[in-house]
């Protein structure tokens, strides 16, 4: 072969590589575009997919957006027209009162300027007859001393002096009556006695608890328990029927409702949710589901504990139920199952010193503030609801009387009703029973001596003691010995009258005369 054929073959078989290397490469390069285009085309699927999702979901948020939006408008209006409504109501009653007033005044205006003109004749009338008069009387003395042949003065003296004395002869045989017909009628009346004077310890109480505090680990924790999208808090809302309040407080979230039991089921729940760590609206509704079985056998428990240790036996069960949800109910602080208690036993006591029917004392004590277990179910005042709880479950129609009338809505006619009222003002009233409220405490005492200072001749008043005791100070010149000792009578009645406390209120007039001088 020949060097030309050598490099004709070598050219050739370069340039058959090069085309089948040509070819190659343009397979491998449709091969890779195919596979691109491909893959492109599932991206963009997807991104469609994702795309319609991401519209779904906007469409169900702005959907909830709107609606609560709406809910929140209705609200917002409702509230508004119920405000313009009591404003239109309220300025009617002002406008017809205001007129009743105008009519009245005109009224008035009429009758004083007739007046006037009649007093005006009168008083000339009398200024005739009192000159005409006091002529009269004074011949007519000079004529009665010419006649008896003593001076006015002297027949004066000897009238006071035989009236004297025959005052007080009269006035020592009332007394010597008086002693006679109280130790006659001493005996009789001791029971209505000691009954009357334990009554006298009044006091009013509505005041309750209505929140409850849950202490967090940390400040996270208030994230869980909102959720995504709020999601949990509307859960335990939904399922425990209280309001989550979670404010800036520092590592606490509030509990608001008025049912306690319902308050306790939450607060437990939570606390067991917080320390379980997995908070989900199914583990929601599991864990609330068991505290409220838990607390169902616990309120069980308490009722039949309760009367276990007060002696009381056969309460139909479902008074005992109620008996033991007081135990999660308070009243300025003080738990009402342990002030049930209280009164049941102090009744006790009191029935058996008097002589009365101890079991049925002991019965209506426990039970006298049955109504508090529903009464944020039931309008109402709570003794009247409970009056009807102990009726409709075959309570005795003495211990259905004593539960009506412990707070005074119908008035006590049997010992009992009485004896019940009295301890249940003994068990709230004592020190330390109950948390007062500062503000009312200050209203009280202001109260207690704006009464004092409405009385003439009080300079000043000062109620001390806690409330126990107000000193009045009055004008030596005006209210005289005697005087002050009605004065501190009459005070105290009007604080009976129009003041409510607990125990007694000591009254003390202070009259003093102070001469004065100055040496120069």
């Amino acid at each position: 072969m020949s060097v030309i054929q050598m490099i004709v073959f070598v050219i050739g078989g370069v340039l058959l590589g090069l085309l089948i290397g040509f070819w190659m490469r343009k397979r491998i390069v449709e091969k890779q575009y195919d596979s691109i285009r491909e893959y492109s085309r599932k991206i963009i699927n997807e991104a469609h997919k994702k795309a319609k999702a991401i519209k779904r979901e906007a469409a169900l948020r702005a959907k909830d957006t709107f609606y609560q939006m709406k809910v929140d408008f209705e609200k917002e209006s409702k509230e508004k027209r119920e405000q313009l409504q009591a404003h239109e109501k309220r300025l009617l009653h002002k406008e017809e009162a205001m007129d009743k007033k105008i009519e009245l005044y005109e009224q008035k205006e009429k009758r004083v300027a007739k007046r006037e003109k009649d007093i005006d004749l009168v008083h000339e009338d009398l200024a005739a007859k009192k000159a005409e008069a006091e002529g009269l009387l004074v011949q007519q003395r000079q004529e009665l001393e010419r006649v008896a042949g003593i001076t006015c003065e002297e027949a004066k003296q000897s009238l006071i002096s035989s009236m004297e004395e025959e005052a007080r002869h009269e006035s020592a045989k009332v007394i010597r009556r008086i002693e006679t017909e109280t130790r006659e009628a001493a005996a009789r009346k001791a029971q209505e006695i000691i009954a009357l004077a334990v009554k006298r310890y009044s006091g009013d109480f509505v005041a309750e608890k209505t929140v409850s505090v849950v202490n967090l680990p940390n400040e996270e924790m208030k994230g869980r328990i909102i959720g995504r999208e709020g999601r949990n808090i509307r859960a335990i809302e939904a399922a425990t029927g209280i309001d989550i309040i979670i404010d800036d407080t520092p590592e606490a979230v509030i509990l608001s409702g008025f049912n306690p039991v319902r308050r306790e089921v939450a607060k437990i729940a939570l606390e067991r949710l917080i320390e379980d760590g997995r908070i989900h609206p199914a583990r929601i509704e599991e864990m609330v589901e068991k505290v409220n079985k838990e607390i169902e056998v616990s309120i069980r428990e308490a009722g039949e504990q309760a009367a276990f240790d007060v002696g009381v036996h056969g309460i139909d069960p479902e008074l005992v139920k109620l008996i033991g949800r007081l135990k999660y109910r308070t009243s300025y602080a003080q738990n009402v199952l342990q002030h049930s208690r209280e009164v049941s036993f102090i009744c006790g006591i009191m029935a058996a010193e008097l002589g009365l029917h101890v079991k049925e004392a002991k019965r209506a004590g426990l039970l006298h503030d049955i109504g508090k277990a529903v009464d944020h179910e039931i309008e109402g005042p709570h003794a009247l609801i409970g009056a009807d709880l102990a009726k409709k479950y075959g309570e005795s129609n003495g211990v259905v009387h004593a539960i009506a009338a412990h707070h005074e809505e119908i008035a006590p006619e049997t010992p009992i009703g009485i004896l019940v009222q009295a301890a249940d003002t003994l068990s709230g009233a004592r020190p330390g029973a109950r948390r007062e409220m500062l503000e009312s405490y200050v209203k009280r005492l202001e109260d207690l001596e704006k009464v004092a200072l409405s009385f003439n001749g009080v300079t000043k008043s000062y109620a001390i003691q806690a409330g126990r005791e107000i000193r009045i100070i009055v004008e030596g010149k005006v209210v005289d010995d005697d005087h002050s000792f009605l004065l501190c009578k009459d005070i105290a009645k009007k604080i009976e009258k129009d003041l409510t406390y607990p125990g007694q209120i000591k009254v003390t007039v202070i009259r003093e005369t102070r001469a004065v001088e100055y040496a120069r």
